[in-house]
């Protein structure tokens, strides 16, 4: 087994031992947040025609989980890894700094596609849903939580304490999450909510993602898709240098 393989087995092995805490738990909170707002907008809110507002609701949530929890494996593993002195083991083995990138991204990628595949196994026969382009939805479930997965990354080499990254958690990853269209579509907003909605990264991913479920999105998914990997090439290519110089990992 080689350095990519065997640090990307740990990563792996590290969440999958607390699965009930890294998998199970982000399943029930999204479980609880389409009982909740599903019953209380079901016969209030219609944002596609033909399409019940809790199968709007259940891509988004899929999403939100999938991306909250690819950015939640790089970013602790390499925060803990800091503090408690163990990243010396990951640093001293031959592993080039693309091994590194790709044990962390890969790893957080798995993480985030259980999590999505738990949250839609937990509440897709809570409404009847369509899959009227598939490869849409693999397409943007697979580079939204690459691309969280880094941005996790970056975080975890940047933060030295676990209050910088619950800061970087809390103030960035959550409220663009949240603010992405996932209980809304940005075209209800007024027009400077949406043109702002418009800078969020995250709205493309869950957009595009959206539209694979009902073939309707408030942006062409081929424009998702290209936003959505010119800002993944962008945060791999800091993360990558980051890991290449050393930054806050050699000291």
């Amino acid at each position: 087994m080689n350095g990519f393989q065997t640090l990307f087995y740990k990563e792996v092995l590290r969440f999958w031992k607390v699965a009930t805490q890294t998998i199970g738990a982000p399943i029930v909170t999204a479980l609880l947040y389409l009982l909740i707002f599903g019953h209380v907008l079901e016969s209030h809110v219609q944002i596609y025609p033909g399409v019940k507002y809790t199968a709007f609701l259940i891509p988004g949530l899929i999403m939100m989980s999938l991306l909250q929890n690819s950015f939640a494996n790089a970013s602790s593993s390499l925060i803990q890894s800091k503090i408690i002195g163990n990243l010396v083991f990951i640093l001293l083995p031959p592993l080039s700094h693309w091994e590194l990138f790709g044990g962390y991204v890969l790893s957080a990628v798995v993480r985030g596609l259980a999590v999505g595949t738990g949250v839609f196994i937990a509440t897709a026969w809570f409404s009847e849903l369509s899959y009227v382009a598939p490869w849409w939805i693999l397409f943007f479930a697979f580079m939204g939580a690459a691309m969280l997965g880094t941005m996790g990354l970056i975080a975890g080499i940047w933060a030295e304490k676990f209050d910088q990254m619950a800061t970087f958690q809390n103030f960035l990853i959550v409220p663009a999450t949240f603010l992405s269209g996932v209980f809304y579509s940005i075209n209800s907003l007024p027009p400077f909510w949406q043109n702002l909605s418009r800078f969020n990264p995250f709205f493309y991913m869950i957009d595009g993602f959206r539209y694979g479920f009902f073939g309707q999105s408030d942006v062409n998914p081929l424009i998702s898709a290209g936003i959505v990997s010119v800002f993944f090439i962008l945060f791999a290519g800091i993360a990558v240098q980051m890991l290449k110089s050393g930054y806050k990992l050699r000291h």
